[in-house]
């Protein structure tokens, strides 16, 4: 029985992508054993996957999991992640066959530095398959997967009985600011939007989350820190339509098929990161831009804040545009 260990250490988003690969592996090799490494951070993402055999983490001690892997007798590495770190952990394990995630950071580079698009037109998960093409591992078209555990589904009441009858779920946060609507937009777009609404995000969203509900106590419902990640993705399950930043839980909606109206900043599509339904899905998805903006995009993360000291990526975003887009998909 062949044994993969499965390479991913963070972050949401990126980690939601690599599930594809798990699903395909177990599917298509039924009698392999797949083993998953990440932070403990993000443990809960993976831990409840069917297809997953055996959560490993990186915490403070790296030589005992180091110790741990080296006694699994893995047979293949996939390294879904690709860095300092993963190789450390390669060279370690030495004697295990690995496969590694090519990252294009020189493409990249020349996008971000001198606005030269030379990056394939393909999405991260079907450049996550390149990787495993002499396995003859196929993607079978069904998109991500996210499983919440039934003790982090929220209960009805847990949530405001003006919502219980459908919302929009709005993703405020993102890793980094300038991948964010500044809160006045998220304010004026709380404010006219005619639907009740969920404001998503963590613990470090909830005072801007405060800042937006107050538009309107009634229709908007800070839920930004009351729910750990697991409840929150159950909140974007039984939304009606996200609306979402580039981050992590856009990418949670679209493992569960909703229709999801993406803002973008200083990051762009074109990186390979936007949402993903598989080629067996009918599931739209809009994305929402500055075009044309000559200092775009200026990173393949982001930043704390704009480095030039204007902002015009998300300040120029057009909140008629996403209104109308809005009233199109609730009309569906």
């Amino acid at each position: 029985m062949a044994k993969f260990l499965i390479i991913r250490f963070s972050s949401i988003g990126d980690i939601v992508l690599t599930t594809p690969i798990v699903r395909c592996l177990h599917k298509q090799l039924p009698d392999a054993a797949i083993h998953f490494l990440t932070k403990e951070s993000f443990k809960d993402i993976v831990a409840n996957n069917p297809h997953i055999n055996k959560v490993h983490t990186l915490g403070d001690d790296f030589e005992a999991m180091l110790a741990e892997l080296k006694a699994e007798e893995f047979d293949y590495i996939i390294d879904l992640h690709h860095n300092l770190r993963t190789l450390r952990v390669k060279n370690f394990l030495k004697k295990v066959k690995s496969f590694s995630f090519n990252k294009l950071n020189v493409e990249k580079f020349i996008y971000t530095n001198f606005k030269i698009n030379t990056l394939p037109k393909k999405h991260i998960v079907d450049r996550n398959f390149e990787t495993l093409r002499s396995l003859n591992i196929i993607n079978d078209g069904f998109g991500l997967d996210y499983f919440v555990p039934e003790k982090d589904i929220v209960p009805k009441n847990d949530i405001p009985a003006a919502h219980s009858a459908g919302y929009i779920g709005i993703v405020i946060g993102a890793a980094l600011a300038t991948k964010q609507l500044p809160v006045h937009k998220l304010k004026e777009l709380c404010e006219r939007i005619d639907h009740p609404v969920i404001l998503l995000g963590g613990k470090e969203d909830r005072a801007a989350g405060d800042l937006i509900a107050a538009v309107d106590e009634m229709k908007i419902y800070n839920a930004c820190g009351k729910f750990n990640l697991n409840e929150s993705a159950d909140l974007v399950r039984n939304a009606k339509l996200i609306i979402s930043h580039d981050t992590g839980l856009m990418h949670i909606a679209a493992a569960f098929q909703k229709p999801i109206i993406s803002v973008w900043g200083n990051t762009v599509p074109a990186f390979g990161m936007y949402p993903y339904y598989g080629a067996k899905s009918s599931q739209q998805y809009a994305v929402v831009e500055v075009h044309k903006l000559w200092c775009r995009p200026c990173s393949k993360i982001g930043y704390d804040k704009c480095p030039r000291g204007h902002f015009k990526c998300m300040e120029k975003i057009s909140i008629d545009e996403i209104l109308t887009l809005t009233k199109q998909y609730l009309s569906r």
